[in-house]
């Protein structure tokens, strides 16, 4: 009882409490991304408050235990002493020697704490963080790939990841790890085992690099996000009467496989002492785990199984109902069918039905688009199209052979008659068979050999204009291409009068601007008098003369364009009787200097103003990248080289035709009237139509 009642006096005696600075400290130790939302927080004050509570109980504990003693322990203890013990820690002992000891012992062994493996880890991570063997991502967006630019795609980008890594890293760690300074932090005994922990070091970092390659890789067929599958391009194909899958799954299976290869077998990496000492090579175990290759490969295997099902099903649709074509059935249906005897309505209907199963399979789509595949169908479907529309020629010559063949004996059986009717009769005997064979051929014989319709003039001349059509729509196509020309030229000169118009409007709007401008400068000349008069500081009003001395380069721009189409249309649409080809030739260079000045000016501007908003956002200018090539050009700029492109179309043809017109070597053309059957003298206005 006395124990007890000395123990809760001690416990309510007044004590320590943790101190602010040991909670701030722990506080700190927690990373930020746990301190981020209010929930967090209130979970990281119900820490330290849980903190502060266990101190306290700690500090009650070990007071009351320092100031008292349990008799009832006390006892236990004493029994507990009385046998023998091994002795384990002896606080009491100086331990300070043997720790600095030991701490020496462990920095001249454990060499994996030297500072320069600190700085190859550095090395490392700096180089293999943001770096993957070769990036697939962006697969799916890019166009369909067959198996062979996908590879190729592969080889190419691992080639050129390991010369970066071979060019940049490798021997940057090389003079690390050789370096002199280095060396003679490391005793020549010890030299062997720190290289050997050195590529210890290079040999976990590579693996680590490609093993992430291969799950980056891998990644791309995860089965739960179809946007990062990649899409290959296969064909059905149709070759040596055989209807194929190209490639097939056992073919983009293996080309998928060799992707892997090409991930998982690097360039070989020299150790530092192979390479220091330039004997036998050795290299640093970069092999990837087994357990990740074989994850790898059955999860790419499954994800190709599950995607090249819709593509093999839609292959065996083909198959199903179009194979009798290919596999004989069909040949041997047309050679029986023409073995047996079958009327032309007969034939009719099979010829129908094989054009028919031709506009059936021509009908079906070109291409199928599935998940992870792009299916060309085109190949399959000409090839199978074209063997209906084969046997459907087979059968239609065999009709039209028929055909002949009955015309040609009804042809010889009529000469036949012919002979015998103009054979001269020898005997009696001879004059009564002929007239009996005579009479029996005009009143049964040719009723009975061949069945005549007689058509009627009206349906023998549609039967000739059917049968000429062919040869008529040729010419009516050529009128055609007439016609459309003639529309593209109206056309033409409609958009130029347009172009003329618009500018004009320009030039036009520019005026009334300036205008605009004056009569603001007059006011602002009457509010300086005011100021003056009463003494006040001058208003400046600075946009106003940014305004003019922005707006003359494209006053004169637009004038000079408007001078130029009006111009050119008073060249092409006016008289050429008064031209002159060295004048024009000149007036033409003339417009070519001064579109060009303006065009460096504008470009100049452009590329100011892009200068003074990179000083303004304080950024400094990069080098031309592919997006910058990509940004739209100025309109102003694209104007210029607009009617840049307009002046030397016009002098490398127009004015060629001008000198030969006007020189005259056009001028007498009556030979070539003759020639064509046509005028071709020229006129006024016709140069824009040469």
């Amino acid at each position: 009882m006395n124990y007890m009642s000395l123990k809760q006096w001690v416990a309510r005696h007044p004590y320590t409490p943790i101190q602010q600075q040991w909670l701030d400290s722990i506080v700190s130790r927690v990373p930020s991304k746990l301190k981020d939302s209010p929930e967090k927080i209130k979970l990281l004050q119900e820490l330290c408050m849980e903190v502060r509570n266990d101190f306290d109980n700690v500090i009650i504990k070990h007071t009351v235990d320092t100031v008292l003693k349990d008799p009832q322990i006390e006892e236990t203890i004493s029994e507990k002493q009385t046998v023998p013990q091994q002795k384990i820690l002896d606080i009491a002992e100086p331990w300070h020697d043997s720790f600095i000891r030991n701490r020496k012992t462990i920095k001249s062994n454990l060499l994996i704490l030297h500072p320069v493996m600190q700085t190859v880890l550095d090395i490392g991570y700096l180089t293999f963080s943001p770096l993957v063997l070769v990036d697939l991502t962006g697969l799916r967006a890019s166009r369909p790939l067959d198996c062979k630019s996908i590879q190729n795609k592969m080889a190419v980008e691992c080639k050129r990841t390991e010369d970066h890594i071979m060019n940049t890293w490798f021997p940057e760690v090389t003079k690390l790890l050789t370096s002199e300074q280095i060396l003679e932090g490391v005793k020549k005994a010890k030299q062997d085992s720190f290289y050997n922990c050195a590529s210890t070091l290079i040999s976990n970092q590579l693996k680590s690099f490609l093993q992430r390659s291969v799950e980056e890789f891998v990644s791309l067929f995860d089965p739960s996000d179809h946007h990062c599958l990649p899409v290959f391009r296969m064909a059905l194909t149709f070759d040596d009467e055989k209807m194929e899958i190209y490639p097939t799954v056992q073919d983009l299976e293996a080309a998928v496989a060799s992707i892997e290869i090409y991930a998982i077998h690097p360039q070989r990496v020299q150790t530092a002492q192979s390479w220091r000492t330039k004997a036998t090579s050795f290299f640093v175990d970069a092999r990837v785990p087994d357990h990740v290759l074989a994850w790898a490969e059955v999860t790419v295997k499954t994800a190709l199984e599950k995607n090249l099902e819709e593509p093999s099903k839609h292959f065996q649709s083909y198959v199903n109902s179009y194979d009798w074509l290919v596999n004989g059935t069909a040949q041997a249906r047309v050679d029986r069918f023409i073995e047996e005897e079958h009327s032309f309505d007969e034939y009719t209907k099979q010829v129908e039905e094989f054009r028919a199963l031709s506009k059936e399979i021509i009908s079906l789509p070109a291409k199928a688009r599935f998940t992870m595949v792009h299916l060309d169908c085109e190949e399959l479907k000409q090839g199978l199209s074209n063997k209906a529309e084969n046997y459907a020629e087979i059968l239609l010559k065999k009709l039209i052979s028929s055909h002949r063949e009955q015309n040609l004996q009804i042809c010889y059986e009529f000469k036949t008659i012919r002979e015998r009717a103009l054979k001269v009769p020898e005997t009696r005997e001879d004059m009564t068979e002929m007239t009996e064979y005579i009479n029996f051929i005009k009143t049964k014989g040719i009723a009975d050999s061949i069945i005549i319709h007689y058509h009627t003039p009206e349906d023998v001349e549609l039967n000739s204009t059917v049968f000429l059509w062919p040869k008529t729509i040729r010419h009516v196509f050529e009128l055609h291409d007439e016609i459309t020309h003639g529309r593209f030229i109206l056309e033409t000169c409609c958009r130029f009068n347009c172009h003329i118009i618009i500018f004009w409007q320009y030039v036009m709007d520019v005026r009334t601007v300036q205008k605009l401008l004056q009569e603001a400068e007059e006011t602002i000349s009457f509010i300086n008098k005011g100021e003056a008069f009463y003494n006040w500081d001058l208003t400046c009003f600075p946009e106003v003369e940014l305004i003019k001395e922005n707006i003359e380069p494209y006053q004169k721009l637009f004038g000079l364009v408007l001078k130029w189409q009006q111009t050119e249309n008073r060249w092409m649409d006016g008289s050429f009787e008064g031209l002159d080809g060295e004048s024009i030739d000149t007036k033409v260079d003339e417009f070519f200097r001064e579109i060009f000045k303006m065009l460096k000016f504008f470009q100049q501007k452009q590329i100011k103003a892009e200068q003074e908003m990179e000083n303004i956002h304080g950024k400094s200018r990069k080098q031309p990248s592919e997006d910058d090539a990509r940004k739209p050009e100025n309109l102003t700029i694209h104007l210029c080289s607009t009617v840049m492109e307009q002046i030397k179309e016009f002098k490398v043809f127009y004015i060629i035709i001008l000198r030969l017109v006007v020189s005259g070597v056009l001028c007498d053309t009556k030979p070539l009237c003759e020639m064509c059957l046509v005028s071709t003298e020229p006129y006024p206005g016709s140069v824009c139509l040469l």
